[in-house]
């Protein structure tokens, strides 16, 4: 098949690479001409903007979108849109929010442009592993873009699946890495417990490689946790600041919405908050208060003086 990819930055370039090599031409654009270049080196043909995109493309074109979440895919779409014709698709691989899949596809559908909402999961190791995919959309569309799914994904029959309308994709990314943030603050507070018992000086890097393997807590997050261990055990030149894609949060409002419990999931969410805050005024309120409260006589709601217990 042939696809047009908006957005060559690393996921981008190296989803259209793996669709080179897996048969299928891609057309790829991208502001940023040296993003262009390498993915030119690569085999795909380049246009110098969307209109010359869609003119390289026959129908009924297919346009990957990899571009980040918010304003860029709607300004991204408004663009492109004029240049495609009925039956053509758009599919939104980024970190989109569902709801923002909802409002689109309704835009298309106007004009009988397709949408596809992709949840792609992989990193920079999509290009070797191949992506898991999580695909949201019309039966018929879906199944008529498999050849590119299957490129896609670790192997044609698995870590792919259509697995609803328009929107269940990223709704199905969303909570995957809402999970991957409970997962990750699992591993980080027990490796710091392993790293605090000081006594028995462990080595975490052969900790973490000898969970990798028979270990009900392996995964590929731990095989990442062991290599980082291994290449900087003392975590030097890493600042304790934890960023977030939006996908937590939209995570918890949702298990808010239907009355879900997801208590390690917030946590996670909440700690990755608390790493961002300097000199946390929460903490150093609660500082003085413990301060005034084991120091002095306090007044109690009353009024009436009453000694610390």
């Amino acid at each position: 098949m042939e696809l047009g990819m908006v957005g060559l930055g690393r996921m981008g370039a190296n989803m259209s690479e793996r669709l080179i090599r897996g048969g299928h031409r891609v057309v790829g654009y991208d502001p940023s001409p040296d993003a262009a270049r390498r993915t030119a080196e690569k085999g795909a043909a380049i246009a110098d903007s969307l209109a010359s995109l869609a003119a390289q493309l026959k129908p009924p074109r297919a346009v990957w979108l990899m571009v980040p979440a918010g304003d860029p895919v709607d300004q991204t779409i408004e663009a492109l849109a004029p240049h495609l014709s009925a039956g053509d698709t758009i599919i939104d691989g980024g970190n989109s929010n569902y709801k923002d899949d909802l409002r689109r596809a309704a835009s298309l559908r106007q004009k009988h442009i397709n949408f596809v909402d992709a949840g792609t999961s992989g990193g920079i190791w999509g290009l070797a592993e191949g992506y898991s995919l999580m695909i949201g959309g019309d039966k018929a569309v879906v199944e008529r873009l498999t050849p590119i799914f299957r490129t896609l994904a670790p192997a044609a029959d698995r870590g792919w699946g259509h697995v609803g309308p328009v929107g269940a994709g990223h709704f199905v990314k969303m909570v995957h890495n809402g999970i991957e943030y409970g997962l990750m603050e699992a591993y980080a507070e027990g490796f710091a417990i392993l790293e605090n018992k000081r006594e028995f000086q462990l080595d975490l890097a052969q900790v973490a490689e000898i969970w990798r393997f028979g270990s009900v807590v392996r995964s590929w997050l731990l095989d990442l946790t062991a290599d980082a261990l291994k290449q900087n055990p003392q975590l030097e030149g890493i600042e304790a600041y934890v960023a977030d894609s939006g996908e937590g949060r939209w995570t918890v409002a949702e298990a808010i919405d239907l009355d879900i419990s997801a208590p390690v999931i917030t946590l996670a969410l909440l700690r990755r908050l608390r790493s961002r805050e300097r000199e946390p005024f929460a903490d150093r309120l609660l500082a003085m208060m413990r301060h005034e409260f084991g120091g002095h006589v306090i007044k109690a709601a009353t009024g009436k003086e009453k000694k610390p217990a």
